[in-house]
């Protein structure tokens, strides 16, 4: 009995705490009102100081192009080689990756040399374009000084910038500023894989909805190389490989056919068992030598089918469009958050903040 009043008694008094508070709020709803003003004031200035930024999203469904091996294996056995084909299945580049490839200084230093064009009609390289992103007035404010000391730096210091025109980056030794270019563009595009579907997403964002869809369209057809180079490079050097060998061979037939029709010209009258001898060795070596020619061709018809089931295919779900819409700043937002923000702020000063430094304020005194 006597739990359950004090239960209910702790309730009233929660209650009467709570009402307390909201009567507290009421009393200062003028200073909440200009608090949220000046909130919504800030959030105006900050969505229109904000440069816009245009978004491209492209999409890309990979199936591997050796995912089965149904047809060279076809071959394989026709001709009793199944152990060609042994291996075919064996891909160490996952879905998974691309998103970390897209993210790497090589594909970064690829994308930055892929000429873009502006609204305004102007054709300039994406390192270029990227000098030329704007920034909030802030910014300017805060890096005056970082400016500044560096721009005392660089009088005592020999120039190393490069020229980018007809000139490749090498990622192995970057300058600072191509670092920094690299750095800016990586944020710039992301990449992400859903696992379920295996279906990659490319997000590009830029301030110019033109070079904002040329370079979300050029990333996707550079990964679409990157992969397809990357599958096949072990085809092609099977290929090659085996080209070489199929013309070598051929060459060693001809030679063996070419000895042994000379010696059955030179030897048609001829009946001696030494002559007989000697044109079947010239017969067997032909023999022989086309025997192993025409496996060293199947060989290389092996490989090139390897060639073409190793290649990747590819389809772009959503491609590249130029965007109509800015996807930020977006300002109701930024006014609604200011303004929230505000609120809160101004509403945990009045009742609790206010009090707190009164004591603080009160304790110091006592010390003094």
């Amino acid at each position: 009995m006597e739990n359950s009043k004090a239960h209910i008694q702790g309730e009233i008094s929660e209650n009467l705490d709570l009402l307390l508070l909201f009567k507290n709020i009421i009393k200062n709803r003028k200073k909440i009102y200009k608090a949220m003003i000046i909130g919504a004031i800030i959030g105006i200035i900050i969505g229109f100081s904000l440069p816009k930024e245009y978004t491209v999203k492209v999409s890309l469904s990979p199936e591997s192009g050796n995912s089965n091996g149904g047809g060279l294996a076809g071959i394989a056995s026709m001709f009793g080689l199944g152990n060609v084909t042994s291996n075919l299945n064996e891909d160490a580049l996952t879905f998974g990756m691309f998103p970390e490839i897209t993210q790497t200084n090589p594909f970064m230093i690829e994308m930055l040399m892929v000429k873009v064009k502006t609204q305004d009609n102007q054709e300039i390289l994406l390192y270029d374009y990227l000098h030329t992103q704007k920034n909030p007035w802030w910014s300017y404010v805060i890096n005056a000084p970082i400016k500044c000391i560096s721009a005392l730096i660089n009088l005592f210091k020999e120039s190393t910038n490069k020229e980018i025109k007809g000139l490749k980056l090498d990622p192995f030794q970057l300058t600072q500023e191509e670092q920094q270019r690299i750095s800016s563009l990586k944020k710039r595009i992301i990449a992400e894989t859903d696992k379920k579907t295996t279906m990659t997403h490319i997000t590009v964002s830029f301030q110019d909805p033109l070079v904002t869809a040329i370079v979300a369209d050029s990333a996707i057809n550079k990964l679409q190389t990157y992969i397809i180079n990357y599958r096949t490079k072990k085809a092609k050097q099977d290929y090659e490989f085996q080209n070489q060998m199929c013309e070598k061979y051929k060459k060693l037939y001809e030679e063996a056919q070419r000895k042994y029709d000379e010696y059955a010209d030179a030897n048609r009258n001829l009946v001696t068992q030494t002559a007989k001898s000697q044109m079947n060795e010239y017969q067997q070596n032909a023999d022989l030598a086309y025997k192993v020619y025409n496996q060293v061709l199947t060989q290389r018809q092996i490989a090139e089918a390897k060639l073409q089931e190793a290649k990747p295919v590819f389809a772009v779900v959503e491609p590249s469009t130029i965007p109509l819409n800015a996807s930020s700043p977006n300002k109701p937002l930024l006014l609604i958050g200011f303004t929230f923000l505000a609120f809160v702020l101004e509403s945990a000063w009045i009742l609790f903040g206010k009090d707190i430094y009164h004591d603080f304020k009160n304790e110091l005194k006592k010390k003094d």
